[in-house]
């Protein structure tokens, strides 16, 4: 790697013009092999863009808010300097890109102004000193001379110019960025948490929906106020789009798994040996693709005119993964070309990547429907919200056994409960009925899976 290279962003799959919402390093920084250089959030994901090698920042070329796409320069790396500390940045040396793009600059004067008004009121409440907050403990403002340096926190330079500036004690913060690291959210976060921000600094959803009425909860006991993570920032919005354009209906039956179950212990007691596990959502999957087959209505999407359908001859399926920071759906591509064993131990590696936050936007495209499993959990039937473009969503819950009359006598027997949510635009009732049967049935007798 030649003495001083230009890091660029690297292939983003489909994405294009993708925002900056984060910059995690500055000029005369540090950094070590995969540190994250910046944040880039597309509707779907955040993705950290890495260092590739150990060096020091010279140059910045991006700011918090700049489109990028593949190719787009991020800063010059020197790795000729990666063993030498550059002194600490004072205010004068902070990178002019900080002040001059900050994309919170509409709303620090007004978050200041309601920060001062609730300390002159005597409604602010002193942060606590010394130390991190546990979880329900409340962070709030300072009242007055943080600390000039924040030594040892984990923030930019940026962020710790708009603490000092807001009257906000970030040892008493917890980041909610990466590895933990202060992000200029959770400072305002804190700053809205002691004096509430007014109403139309909240952009509306839904456009003419009514807004719910804001309330000051203070006034009826102890609150705190804990930020949203990016991926629930991310898909509330999504999910919020989908219910309002989407007219769901939610389709329920059930399978008797009690056959397949017992095929499936087998093949997971082999698996287990070499390091991977066989559950029902491979199964699950399988059977998928059987039923968007046999009713291909199910594996199209409407045009963006809504006058037709687009039908399509790929087979990729989405799955609902449960992660600390939320719900994410990886993409489980050309499930058509692969059998049980194999889709076994891709969803095992795609559920740890989800898990450790190592997901990439190409990890995320594509999916022509979508299942969520609760089996891990319990219940007993859900309205899983359609993932649009796409027109049908399954849900499963856990199986429980159940006395099945057999003609003669109740007998007991494994028995699945499948939601199945579509797009009535699309798909009416008789045919999600014949769909899910379907489906049940070839979980009912796996032979018809080989076929």
């Amino acid at each position: 790697m030649p003495a001083v290279t230009e890091v660029s962003v690297p292939d983003l799959g489909d994405f294009a013009e993708v925002p900056v919402i984060e910059i995690h390093v500055a000029a005369g920084e540090v950094v070590s092999a995969e540190d994250p250089l910046i944040t880039l959030e597309s509707d779907k994901a955040t993705m950290d863009i890495p260092s590739p090698a150990a060096g020091t920042v010279r140059e910045l070329r991006v700011k918090v808010g700049d489109l990028v796409s593949r190719g787009s320069p991020i800063l010059l790396l020197d790795t000729e300097s990666a063993l030498t500390e550059p002194p600490p940045l004072t205010d004068q040396q902070e990178p002019p890109f900080q002040e001059a793009a900050d994309p919170l600059a509409a709303a620090r004067e007004p978050a200041r102004r309601s920060a001062e008004a609730a300390l002159a009121a005597g409604t602010g409440t002193p942060a606590m000193a010394g130390g991190t907050p546990g979880p329900g403990t409340p962070v709030t403002a300072v009242e007055a001379g943080p600390p000039a340096d924040f030594d040892g926190v984990h923030a930019g330079p940026g962020v710790r110019r708009l603490a000092r500036e807001l009257g906000i004690d970030l040892t008493a913060l917890t980041g909610t960025g990466p590895k933990g690291r202060i992000t200029k959210d959770d400072v305002i976060t804190v700053v809205r948490g002691t004096a509430v921000a007014p109403a139309a600094a909240t952009p509306a959803l839904g456009g003419g929906i009514p807004e719910i009425p804001v309330q000051d909860f203070s006034k009826f006991g102890p609150v705190e106020i804990r930020p949203l993570s990016r991926i629930q920032r991310l898909s509330g919005p999504a999910l919020h789009r989908s219910w309002l354009n989407v007219p769901h209906v939610t389709h329920n039956d059930e399978a008797d798994i009690t056959d397949l179950d017992a095929y499936r212990r087998e093949l997971d007691t082999v698996a287990k040996a070499e390091g991977y596990r066989v559950t029902l959502l491979a199964f699950l999957m399988k059977a998928s693709v059987s039923a968007l087959r046999e009713f291909p209505r199910f594996n199209s999407s409407l045009t963006p005119e809504k006058d037709a359908l687009i039908y399509k001859s790929y087979y990729h399926l989405g799955v609902a993964v449960d992660t600390p920071e939320g719900l994410v759906v990886p993409v489980i591509r050309d499930v058509d070309r692969k059998g049980i064993r194999e889709i076994s131990q891709e969803l095992g590696a795609v559920s740890a990547k989800a898990r450790d936050g190592k997901l990439g936007m190409a990890d995320l495209q594509g999916a022509c429907f979508t299942i969520s499993s609760l089996g891990g959990i319990g219940g007993t039937a859900f309205t899983p919200i359609v993932n649009a473009p796409e027109v049908a969503i399954l849900g499963v819950v856990r199986a429980r056994t159940a006395p099945v009359w057999d003609g003669t006598a109740f007998i007991p027997r494994l028995m699945l409960p499948i939601s199945l949510s579509y797009d009535h635009r699309v798909i009416d009732g008789a045919l999600a009925a014949r769909f899910a049967r379907h489906l049940c049935q070839l979980l009912e007798d796996i032979r018809g899976l080989l076929l």
